[in-house]
């Protein structure tokens, strides 16, 4: 017992070793619960059904954000619900694109829950791998800091050239790495990412990739690529990696709750990605002026953050009122589309 409370009192990254254990139970018996409880037989996802999850989700995150508050005072509170607040309306533009991905594969709403679950298990390591990273890289040459700023302006201004933008699926680079390099079947198998056929020509069996793998690499792809702005983001509030890496992680959940509700009128928030740029633009300003030592408050970031977001909300909801939800928009692949010259290197 007393190597046990040794090693929980241990500091990991500047944090006791049990906020990490506890952080990491929580998780996990959420992940089993979604899981092996609330969706263990294959079923369509209601909107109802969604904002209910949603809803505990968010009281989950607020739950734990209110023990940090509690356990490390009210400066790492505060980080840490702003943090998990930019951090998950920068997810939303992750979400606009998922749908689009979904919609273009034809990939049935009943196995979408499958394919965003697993998607988690990607974030869960890929986002700990930069976050370290990016963590090492700030405590070891501060001055990294007027980089990720210039960034995340850089990427807020050119988000406003692509409100109006629809993502072109067809000639995504992802798919067609993907369709080069892999064998992919034409049709879906049940829940399956991966099944045994016949090679096309030695007629031997082989794995090959069904439309659901394709779906859940492009959606882990988009998660890295997404985490490549998100991440950085949070270091304008706080580089304490307890703070950043458990608000990604919570804020990420509670949307892929979410994305089930949104989905099927996600285009009408097309105008929020609009307050998602000024978002970052302001969150890079933020960043660029910590080695400078100047400090914004983080209480008014989060009420200037929030503000932006409500604004952004609203006018996109009156603004496309009259549209047709997301799927009547875009055409999805048909099932010959989807089948990939044989590789080279099958």
């Amino acid at each position: 017992m007393e190597n046990l409370a040794l090693f929980l009192s241990t500091p990991f990254l500047d944090t006791p070793a049990w906020f990490w254990v506890a952080f990491i139970v929580i998780v996990v018996a959420i992940m089993i619960f979604d899981l092996g409880f609330l969706h263990k037989e294959q079923k369509e996802i209601s909107a109802k059904e969604s904002f209910v999850l949603y809803g505990f989700y968010v009281a989950v995150a607020v739950a734990f954000g209110a023990w940090v508050w509690a356990v490390r005072g009210a400066d790492a509170g505060l980080e840490y619900f702003t943090g998990y607040i930019i951090e998950q309306s920068l997810a939303m533009d992750n979400i606009f694109v998922i749908a689009t991905i979904f919609a273009f594969l034809g990939v049935p709403r009943v196995y979408q829950h499958r394919v965003l679950f697993w998607g988690i298990i990607g974030v869960l390591l890929f986002r700990a791998i930069l976050i370290g990273a990016g963590v090492a890289l700030v405590q070891s040459f501060e001055p990294i800091l007027f980089l990720f700023g210039g960034f995340l302006i850089f990427t807020g201004v050119k988000m406003f050239t692509k409100v109006e933008e629809e993502e072109d699926i067809e000639n995504n680079r992802i798919l067609k790495f993907l369709r080069k390099h892999f064998r992919i079947t034409p049709q879906f198998h049940g829940n399956k990412f991966l099944v045994e056929k016949p090679h096309p020509k030695s007629g031997k069996l082989v794995l090959w990739l069904t439309p659901l793998a394709v779906a859940l690499l492009m959606v882990e792809i988009v998660d890295v690529i997404f985490a490549v702005d998100s991440v950085p983001a949070i270091f304008a509030i706080t580089q304490d990696p307890f703070i950043v890496y458990t608000s990604n992680v919570f804020a990420v959940l509670g949307l892929r709750a979410l994305f089930f509700a949104l989905s099927a009128a996600m285009a009408r928030f097309r105008y929020l990605q609009t307050a998602l740029a000024i978002v970052l633009i302001l969150v890079g300003i933020k960043i660029f002026l910590v080695p400078l030592h100047i400090h914004i408050d983080t209480l008014l970031s989060l009420i200037v953050t929030i503000s932006i977001l409500a604004a952004g909300v609203v006018y996109s909801l009156w603004k496309t009122r009259n549209d047709p939800p997301l799927e009547q928009q875009t055409d999805h692949v048909e099932p010959e589309d989807l089948k990939s010259e044989t590789p080279s290197n099958p």
